[in-house]
């Protein structure tokens, strides 16, 4: 399941070449992956009582097109499940004419929070906590 959230670009988010700066395209992934999690029915403070959390080990982010202030964009976020304890989101930033302005590939793991080491079953652990895991592709 492809799923998404619209965000504008904002003007003090623009580097001195007037287009979005680098780190904000990161900035953009993290939001959708944080509202994809919001719409599986996991909040912040469900992660923390179930003694878990998010953490990003591999971020790579490729930018193909400028974004400039105003502009609209769609930041897609597709959870892909593996065996082990680390998943991937395949994420894009779209504008609405279509144009694909970044494609981002984020590897994470779910953090037992005491132990501060990955869980091993990081879909179950998420599952656990989620009132909608069909959202999160589980």
């Amino acid at each position: 399941m492809v799923f998404s959230v619209p965000v504008t670009v904002r003007g003090y988010e623009l580097d001195t070449q007037g287009h979005l700066n680098q780190a904000v395209y990161l900035q953009y992934t993290e939001h959708a992956r944080w509202e994809l999690l919001r719409a599986a029915g996991i909040g912040q403070n469900d992660l923390i009582a179930g003694g878990i959390g998010p953490v990003v080990l591999e971020a790579n982010l490729k930018f193909l097109r400028e974004l400039r202030g105003g502009e609209e964009v769609d930041v897609s976020c597709e959870l892909q499940w593996a065996e082990g304890k680390v998943f991937q989101f395949k994420q894009q930033i779209v504008k609405k004419d279509g144009t694909v302005c970044a494609d981002a590939v984020i590897v994470g793991g779910i953090l037992d929070l005491a132990a501060r080491k990955l869980v091993p079953n990081p879909a179950e652990r998420l599952a656990a906590v989620a009132s909608d895991p069909a959202v999160l592709g589980i």
